[in-house]
């Protein structure tokens, strides 16, 4: 009779690692001093040819002095609308050991209003931040004529 060989508990779970890795000297990154410097750097990283056609969430990871940590592209969805899980986005935050952090996305048809579904959602992702010693910021919605800021309108 064959004996099979029965391997211990531990071996059959996966391996959770978190890193964080920047290859850009803290005096070398941008500065977020208002939600027009948010703006100017996210349509730096925006693909410009999208931002018409598809919706994205990205998120910007800022350290004490505000400077940025990094920007996580955390969806793109369709021409309406995309998933932002708030799960990922304070996953990927305190991974960064970022302090605060800027949400933002583009409204393709150009229409720079909150719906109800964004107001809900930035709402959602600041009280779970707070959890972690996290602020939002600001969330950004932008479109390729202009940008529309929470913060800049009494909303965060």
């Amino acid at each position: 009779m064959e004996q099979k060989m029965v391997s211990p508990e531990w071996t059959r779970v996966a391996e959770v690692e978190l890193v964080y890795k920047s290859k850009v000297k803290a005096s070398e990154r941008p500065v977020i001093r208002d939600s027009k410097d948010s703006c100017d750097l996210l349509r730096q990283v925006w693909d410009e040819n999208k931002i018409e056609m598809q919706e994205e969430f990205k998120v910007l990871f800022l350290n004490r002095n505000n400077r940025v940590l990094g920007i996580y592209k955390t969806s793109a969805g369709g021409i309406s609308g995309t998933v932002a899980d708030p799960r990922l986005i304070l996953a990927a935050a305190i991974k960064s050991l970022c302090v605060s952090i800027i949400l933002c996305h583009n409204h393709p048809s150009g229409n720079l209003k909150p719906s109800r579904a964004d107001e809900e959602l930035t709402t959602k992702i600041a009280e779970a931040a707070k959890y972690h010693d996290i602020k939002v910021l600001d969330h950004i919605i932008i479109s390729s004529e202009g940008y529309y800021s929470f913060a800049d309108e009494g909303l965060l």
